[in-house]
C-alpha cells in the first residue's frame, strides 16, 4: 500500500506540474502602464540546442516525449526488473536503470568541474523580436517557446500578446551570467517596442536572476516595475537535499502541494500522514551521482544552495582545485552580490522603480529540509526575512529585530519577522501558498497582476485590501477566516463575529465547529446553513479578548463538504492588538495549537494513532463531538 501510494504521488505531482488549467479573469484597478512585459520563467524553461544552427542543430533540453518514448520502450525490460526490484526493497536497481538512462539522454547538458560547458550550447532565441508573444503565436500555434502561458493569457487580456515577450537564459549557468544574458536581452525589447521602460514578471529561478540583474544593473534604469513571485533569490532547499543525498520526502506536504497544484477541493494530506516513503527516498538518493555527473557543475545548482549549507555542500561535493572557477564564481554570488541585495533594492526603488515579492510560507520543503517555505523555496531565501525554525513561532511579546518606523513586521502567526527582509515593506507573505501556485490563488493572482500593470501599489501600505501578511485563497484550502472589523490575521478588541467564507470553486461548505486556542472565545455556529461556493456566514463568539499586544491565537474552523472527503479542517494564526504588549516570554515556542484529543489522551495513544494515521481522523471527529456536547449544556444551562 505503501508503495504504490508513493508511486501515485510521484505521478500526481508530475502531472500538477503541466495539466493546469486557465483560471478566472484579474481584477486590475486602475491605469495600465505603456511598458512591455518580459517574463522571466522558473529553471529549465530555456530551449538548448547543439550545433550551427535552430533548423539543424540537436534540441538538448525540453521534455521531447517522441525521444522518452523511444528509449523508454528500448529498455522496457530492464525497467519492468527495476520496478519489480524496487517493490522488493532493491532501490539501487531502479536508481541504475534510471540514472544511466538521464545521464545519456542528457550528455550534452553537462558541465566540466569549473563550470564551463562540456558542449557549445546555444538558447534558440535571444531577441525581443523573434520571442514577441504574438510572433510566437503564430509561429508556433502549439505554444512552444511561450512561458507562463495562463499568466501571459490574463495580461495580454490587458496589453495585448504584442507587448509580451519570452526570455530564455542558459540556466545551468550562474545568476550573474544569467542576469548578463536578461540585460543584453531587455536592450532588444526596447528596440523592438520602441519602448525606454520594460516590466518584468519573474518566478522562481526567474526572480533569482532578476534579482542578480537589479543588483548588478537596476543602475541603468531600465525597468518600470519588478515583480517576482516565489523567488529563489537566496536559493532552494531541494538543491541541498539532493545534492547532498539528503531526500526524505514529506508525504504529506507533497500532497497537499499537489492538492493546491490541481486546486482539488478534496481534503486527502490527512488520509496519509502515517505513511512513510523511505524506499522512494532511498531511490533519488541512490540517483543523485547520475544526476550529479549531468547537473554536478551547474553554477545555478550551487547558487541554489542556501548561504548556510553552502560552504558543507561544497566540500562535500567540489575539489578546489578542479572547480576553482566554479567556486570563484559562486562565492562571490553567495558573499559579494546576494549580501548587497537589500541595499540595491533599496536604491533602485529610490531611483523611481516598483519592485516587490510575493512569498509564500508555513509549508517544508518536499524533500525533506525542516525549514519554513513554499514547498521548494525557504522563506528566508526568497526574502531575507527571519523565521522561525519549522514547528515553532516566536513567543508571545517577541520584539522584532529592526524597528522598521514603528511598522508590525511580525507575522500573525509569529513565525516571521519580515524587519529583515531584502525589502521590508515591498515584501508580500502568504501563508499556505505553494511554489508556482501564485496563479491559482486568487488573492495572490490579483495582487501580483496590479503589480505587475500599474503603478496605483507602491508598497504594502498602498491598499488595505493587499496586507503584508495573509493566508492563502487557494480553493483546495476550501474556508478563509477574518474577523470582523479586523485585518486579515489580527485580532483586535472591535471583532464581535468571525466571518467564514467558502473560498471553494464547486463545493458546498457546511461549518461544524469553530475552535480557539490561546484565549477563551466561544464560537456559535449554525449547523443547517450551507455556503455555497464563494459565500460568507458571520459567526458570533463570546467571551473576552485580552487587553494586550502580540499574543498569539489560534482558530480552527471544521466543515462539512459534499467531496468525497466529507469532513476537513483548516488552522489559522492570529495576533492580539487590543492593548499594551506583553512581556516577552522567551524567544521561541511551538507553533502548533492544541485540539481536545490532545488534552484528554496520553503519549503513547498518541503515537498509536499517528502511526496508524488516524491522528487526524480521530481529531477531527472528537473535536466536533467535543464542541456540539459542550454547546448544547451550554444552552442547557
Amino acid at each position: 500500500m505503501k508503495k504504490l501510494l508513493a508511486v501515485l504521488l510521484s505521478l500526481a505531482i508530475t502531472v500538477s506540474c503541466c495539466a493546469f488549467a486557465a483560471s478566472a479573469s484579474g481584477e486590475v484597478k486602475g491605469e495600465i502602464t505603456d511598458y512591455p512585459v518580459i517574463i522571466v520563467p522558473g529553471y529549465s524553461s530555456a530551449s538548448l540546442y547543439y550545433g550551427d544552427s535552430l533548423e539543424t542543430g540537436e534540441h538538448v533540453w525540453g521534455i521531447n516525449m517522441d525521444l522518452i518514448t523511444q528509449r523508454l520502450l528500448a529498455n522496457i525490460a530492464q525497467i519492468g526488473i527495476g520496478l519489480g526490484a524496487m517493490t522488493l526493497g532493491n532501490a539501487e536497481y531502479i536508481a541504475k536503470v534510471v540514472g544511466e538512462e538521464f545521464a545519456v539522454m542528457f550528455e550534452k547538458m553537462r558541465c566540466n568541474p569549473d563550470g564551463s560547458s562540456a558542449y557549445e550550447l546555444k538558447r534558440d532565441y535571444t531577441d525581443g523580436a523573434d520571442t514577441n508573444n504574438a510572433v510566437l503565436m503564430e509561429r508556433y500555434p502549439d505554444g512552444q517557446y511561450r512561458h507562463e502561458k495562463d499568466i501571459a493569457a490574463e495580461i495580454a487580456e490587458y496589453i495585448g500578446d504584442a507587448k509580451i515577450y519570452n526570455f530564455s537564459s542558459d540556466f545551468r549557468m550562474g545568476s550573474e551570467i544569467c542576469a548578463a544574458q536578461l540585460d543584453e536581452y531587455i536592450q532588444t525589447v526596447k528596440r523592438h517596442s520602441g519602448k525606454d521602460k520594460v516590466n518584468l514578471f519573474a518566478v522562481s529561478h526567474g526572480g533569482q536572476v532578476t534579482a542578480t540583474y537589479l543588483n548588478l544593473y537596476g543602475w541603468k534604469g531600465d525597468v518600470d516595475n519588478a515583480v517576482m513571485t516565489v523567488p529563489a533569490i537566496g536559493g532552494a532547499g531541494i538543491a541541498y537535499d539532493i545534492g547532498m543525498g539528503k531526500i526524505a520526502l514529506d508525504e504529506e506536504c507533497l500532497l497537499r502541494f499537489i492538492e493546491h497544484g490541481m486546486r482539488w477541493e478534496e481534503d486527502y494530506d490527512w488520509l496519509v500522514k502515517a505513511q512513510q516513503l523511505g524506499f522512494l527516498d532511498k531511490v533519488f538518493n541512490a540517483l543523485v551521482p547520475y544526476f550529479f555527473s549531468v547537473m554536478g557543475y551547474w553554477g545555478s545548482i550551487w547558487d541554489f544552495m542556501p548561504t548556510d549549507k553552502y560552504e558543507q555542500a561544497k566540500a562535500k561535493l567540489l575539489d578546489g582545485e578542479a572547480s576553482a572557477e566554479l567556486i570563484r564564481k559562486s562565492d562571490r554570488f553567495h558573499y559579494e552580490i546576494l549580501p548587497a541585495m537589500g541595499e540595491k533594492f533599496a536604491e533602485c526603488i529610490e531611483n523611481g522603480m516598483n519592485i516587490s515579492i510575493i512569498a509564500g510560507t508555513g509549508n517544508d520543503v518536499v524533500t525533506g529540509l525542516q525549514v519554513n517555505s513554499d514547498g521548494i523555496i525557504p522563506t528566508e531565501c526568497a526574502t531575507g526575512a527571519t523565521c522561525a525554525p519549522l514547528g515553532k513561532r516566536f513567543a508571545d511579546g517577541y520584539i522584532q529585530k529592526n524597528p522598521c518606523g514603528g511598522k508590525n513586521k511580525l507575522s500573525p502567526a509569529m513565525d516571521i519577522d519580515a524587519s529583515t527582509a531584502y525589502m521590508p515593506d515591498n515584501t508580500w507573505f502568504v501563508d499556505g501558498l505553494y511554489h508556482g501556485m501564485t496563479y491559482w490563488d486568487d488573492y495572490t493572482r490579483v495582487l501580483m497582476m496590479n503589480l505587475l500593470l500599474t503603478d496605483n501599489i507602491t508598497d504594502v501600505y498602498s491598499n488595505s485590501d493587499y496586507p503584508q501578511f495573509r493566508y492563502t485563497s487557494n480553493p483546495s484550502s476550501a474556508v478563509y477566516a477574518q474577523f470582523s472589523g479586523c485585518q486579515p490575521g489580527i485580532l483586535s478588541g472591535e471583532a464581535t463575529s468571525l466571518t467564514v467564507k467558502n473560498i471553494c470553486k464547486e463545493s458546498r461548505v457546511r461549518i461544524a465547529a469553530v475552535c480557539c486556542d490561546g484565549i477563551e472565545l466561544d464560537f456559535k455556529v449554525s449547523p443547517n446553513k450551507v455556503l455555497q461556493p464563494g459565500e460568507s456566514i458571520e459567526i458570533p463568539f463570546t467571551g473576552d479578548i485580552p487587553a494586550v499586544s502580540g499574543k498569539a491565537v489560534g482558530i480552527t474552523v471544521y466543515y462539512y463538504t459534499n467531496t468525497v472527503t466529507p469532513v476537513g479542517y483548516r488552522t489559522q494564526s492570529y495576533t492580539v492588538e487590543n492593548g499594551e504588549r506583553v512581556a516577552a516570554q522567551g524567544m521561541l515556542a511551538n507553533s502548533a495549537f492544541t485540539a481536545p484529543i490532545d488534552k484528554i489522551i496520553g503519549k503513547n495513544a498518541d503515537a498509536l494513532l499517528k502511526n496508524l494515521g488516524l491522528k487526524e481522523f480521530v481529531s477531527m471527529v472528537t473535536t466536533i463531538v467535543y464542541y456540539w456536547i459542550n454547546t448544547v449544556f451550554a444552552a442547557v444551562k
